[in-house]
């Protein structure tokens, strides 16, 4: 049977497609997109920070983690003042397989340096309690775990005298963001004083200059829009994640959740501030792991 004007051009086409040398149809190929992991300094030792207001539990989570009582968990605001550091080892089997492959003479277990860090209140980033030196020992880590209390204990002070988890990491957040803030504002203040000078170089330097000064506003408008800069990569340019890296931002770290339970709640894996904490987090860190634990069981 004699084949219509259709078949035959899609007898053509796979003869052709057929032939030797014949070029295969291009593929789309889909960009990755950056993702957070872009932010940050490269170390080869991790270091990750206990953030969260006082008489949470952050001493003791931290004891626990380290199988240690060297950080003292009292109760009472500011019980840490001086930043506790340890090293959690971390058991991989991958260590273990080059261990066996390669016989070293010595081993290093893979390990996590953990510091607790002083408890944060309302007006750290404006130097209430202990704002100044809580907010340059988060500076120096590469990872914020934010601990959350979400127990009811009348034996147990807490800072704004009410349980709420949510108002709680919505104030460290906010005080994250305005020292951000303030310290982008000085940034730019001290761009501004070389406009002049740098002009004056070379047509590159010029350039450069006002591609600096373009992030800076552009990062700036976007943490006081309330939004943290770890939530941004959507839209950073390779030119913005440079200086987002020279930058060091509070708010660029990545940061995980631990929640803090009484025992009875833990057991049953229900507490009534569970589901609001799960929606701050996807509202405000998509993708952030959240950890239930028991800080006094792990305390005992």
């Amino acid at each position: 049977k004699p084949l219509g004007s259709r078949a035959r051009a899609s007898v053509l086409r796979a003869d052709k497609a057929a032939r030797p040398g014949a070029m295969a149809p291009k593929k789309k190929v889909e960009e990755e997109k950056p993702g957070a992991w872009l932010l940050g300094r490269f170390s080869k030792n991790l270091k990750v920070g206990l953030v969260g207001l006082p008489n949470v539990g952050k001493s003791t989570l931290y004891n626990s983690l380290s199988k240690s009582h060297h950080s003292e968990a009292a109760n009472f605001p500011f019980c840490t003042i001086d930043p506790s550091e340890t090293r959690a080892f971390m058991p991989d089997e991958r260590f273990n397989w080059l261990v066996e492959q390669h016989k070293p003479k010595s081993e290093v277990q893979p390990f996590l340096t953990v510091v607790d860090i002083a408890g944060l209140i309302k007006g750290a980033s404006k130097g209430e309690g202990l704002g100044n030196a809580f907010l340059s020992h988060i500076k120096s880590v590469d990872g914020i775990i934010h601990v959350m209390r979400a127990f009811e204990d009348d034996d147990v002070i807490h800072a704004e005298d009410t349980v709420d988890p949510v108002r709680d990491i919505n104030t460290i957040s906010s005080e994250l963001r305005i020292k951000d803030i303030d310290y982008v504002t000085g940034v730019i203040e001290q761009h501004m004083k070389k406009k002049t000078a740098e002009a004056t170089k070379t047509p590159q330097s010029k350039k450069r200059w006002e591609e600096n000064l373009a992030s800076y506003e552009k990062i700036l408008k976007f943490m006081e829009d309330g939004k943290d800069v770890r939530n941004g990569m959507d839209i950073w340019t390779n030119q913005d994640i440079d200086v987002l890296n020279e930058l060091m931002l509070l708010t660029a770290k990545p940061v995980l959740f631990a929640v803090n339970m009484n025992l009875h709640d833990y057991k049953r894996k229900k507490n009534k501030f569970l589901k609001p904490i799960f929606e701050w987090v996807q509202a405000n860190a998509p993708g952030a792991t959240i950890i239930p634990y028991c800080g006094a069981m792990e305390d005992e």
